[in-house]
């Protein structure tokens, strides 16, 4: 995209049927419900012509709004088990760990950095580290980081 290029909000119901159908085509394609750019555009009842057109340019909202890649440090109890579980409950939440950097533990502590895509996940990140804090375990987990 161009340096120039401007980007309006748009509520859907003001859209032509045209850029809905790009965008509900394109849907289909990334969740593999559609093999093929023909099969999408066929279900959606649009021609290859006006997919072609718009595809570029339609974007859902919800994908553009939420930060894709956070990083959380956490103070975890050295105890047996504790960084699984942590990994697992992200992982129940649809997040999908990307780096994970733990230090020596230190008088019974030890320090978890992790780098967490969030892009799939149903829930806020605020709300998966208040989950985090309720582990068992978990003395601290704070984001220090997001972006992508």
């Amino acid at each position: 995209m161009a340096a120039q290029d401007k980007f309006y909000l748009v509520r859907e119901d003001i859209l032509p049927e045209g850029v809905l159908k790009a965008a509900q085509a394109k849907e289909l394609l990334a969740r593999g419900e559609a093999r093929t750019i023909h099969d999408a555009v066929e279900h959606v009842g649009l021609s290859r012509s006006a997919y072609y057109k718009y595809k570029d340019g339609i974007f859902p909202y919800s994908k553009l709004e939420r930060e894709r890649l956070v990083t959380i440090s956490m103070d975890l109890e050295h105890r047996s088990g504790i960084l699984s579980k942590v990994l697992a409950l992200i992982a129940g939440q649809e997040g999908n760990v990307l780096t994970i950097h733990q230090t020596i533990p230190l008088q019974g502590m030890a320090n978890v950095v992790i780098s967490v895509d969030t892009s799939h996940m149903s829930e806020s990140v605020a709300e998966l580290l208040a989950m985090l804090l309720r582990q068992d375990g978990v003395k601290r987990a704070v984001m220090i980081g997001q972006g992508g």
